[in-house]
């Protein structure tokens, strides 16, 4: 098979595209990185603003790409978190479950050790992705960059585009009835940054991921009430024994002109705040294919193993959407693979059996009840993580600890119960015992 040396435009500079575009270079091929900040990091770079529209509901609005909070500290331990054969070893920060800060210093010493920062066009913001015509596999890439009080359009053709702009950024929020005339304030856990604005009121937090036992512990230390609204039809009204003022209940019914908000289960509260921490869309403004991808209810579609559109690959690719799994570990498999496929030293299926793959993704979905807006959430193993792994032909299997890790931080990671768990688990000591 003949190896080829491609011109690569790799949108984002966070941790898909650094990755991505260190695969890339390794395989040979000419890479520019666009990030329409002025820093590496993409999600991992803090930014205190917050955006005017608290709920990101307004198209119109000034965006502010990450999500972080001041407080936020990695959820897995740190030989999770780094790539195989660039671990995350201590920088500033010591701790097995170290602060944003640290993942951050972490990035940009990878892209220093690696040679990626000469590669990137800081400040230039992708705002068209198409195909240069319908036979062709080139892309025209259109962005625009901001000088002083005007904006400059620049538009340059590639031979393969990998999107890698994350996917915390637009947020997707609870509807319910009376939301629109409720008088509180509510809020997207996009822009939550510090718990300070929160003393003294009652808040009403959806969501029962990471994000939102993070946030609804935090906030619980200065707010009058906390209240958690789940989706969970087993859920009831209950207060938890191991928390002052948490109270659990099931998902919002409705919520009144009054301030009242009544839940499923009968219960109800007059409250100040509702937060939505209810995950984000996928969200790809700049990308034209005439329909050949398209994004239904958070299904980025049709994309033979979440990476390959079939009618459009290797020439169009889209590295990090898995979610519910190690993300660096699946980018880095990702976009191993990604590199080799465009440099000819690995094959993909024809385009009809791709499709063929989807499509039984698609219907074994229907048949199990697996929401669509769930496509892209891998499942209780690391099968997925197998199989890149076999793609990539040079990498051996990957360590059953990792595995057992992920899950039992899992289950940490969701238990307001265990909310210290970064401080507590002894990494060391549970390495011995599973070995």
């Amino acid at each position: 098979m003949k190896e080829l040396s491609l011109k690569v435009a790799v949108i984002g500079a966070g941790v898909s595209g650094l990755h991505t575009a260190r695969e890339l270079k390794t395989q040979g091929h000419a890479v520019t990185i666009f990030e329409k900040t002025n820093r590496l990091g993409g999600t991992w770079a803090y930014d205190p603003r917050v955006e005017p529209d608290p709920l990101g509901l307004d198209p119109g609005r000034e965006i502010v790409h990450s999500s972080l909070y001041q407080s936020l500290r990695v959820n897995l331990p740190r030989r999770l978190m780094g790539f195989l054969d660039y671990p995350f070893t201590e920088r500033k920060d010591p701790r097995e479950f170290p602060g944003h800060e640290e993942m951050l210093l972490y990035l940009e010493d990878f892209a220093k050790d690696f040679g990626l920062v000469e590669l990137v066009r800081f400040g230039h913001e992708v705002v068209r992705v198409e195909r240069v015509d319908e036979v062709s596999h080139e892309w025209v890439v259109e962005s625009k960059t901001r000088r002083s009080e005007s904006e400059e359009e620049e538009e340059e053709v590639f031979e393969a585009v990998v999107v890698c702009n994350g996917h915390h950024t637009e947020p997707r929020i609870a509807h319910f009835p009376g939301m629109d005339s409720w008088p509180g304030v509510q809020i997207h856990s996009h822009n939550y940054r510090t718990p300070e604005p929160f003393q003294n009121l009652i808040v009403v937090v959806i969501g029962n991921g990471s994000s939102a036992v993070d946030i609804l512990t935090e906030i619980s230390s200065v707010a009058k009430e906390v209240h958690q609204a789940l989706r969970a039809s087993d859920i009831h009204f209950k207060k938890l024994e191991s928390q002052n003022n948490i109270w659990q209940h099931s998902m919002i019914e409705c919520t009144k002109e009054d301030g009242k908000v009544v839940f499923q289960d009968g219960s109800f509260v007059y409250a100040d705040v509702i937060m939505h921490c209810t995950g984000y869309k996928y969200h790809f403004p700049f990308l034209r294919t005439n329909e050949i991808v398209s994004v239904d209810d958070n299904r980025v579609g049709p994309l033979y193993k979440h990476v390959f559109p079939p009618q459009l690959a290797p020439w169009l690719s889209f590295v990090g959407l898995p979610y519910r799994g190690v993300t660096t570990l699946i980018i880095e498999l990702q976009s191993r693979w990604v590199a080799r496929v465009l440099s000819g030293k690995v094959a993909l299926p024809s385009e009809e059996e791709m499709a063929s793959s989807v499509e039984e993704l698609y219907q074994h979905m229907e048949e199990s009840g697996w929401p669509k807006c769930h496509t892209h959430q891998l499942q209780n193993k690391f099968d997925y993580e197998d199989w890149l792994v076999t793609q990539i032909l040079d990498l051996p299997p990957l360590e059953k600890w990792r595995e057992e890790m992920y899950f039992s931080a899992l289950k940490k990671i969701i238990s307001i119960d265990d909310d210290e768990f970064r401080d507590t688990w002894d990494i060391n000591k549970w390495m011995q015992e599973i070995a």
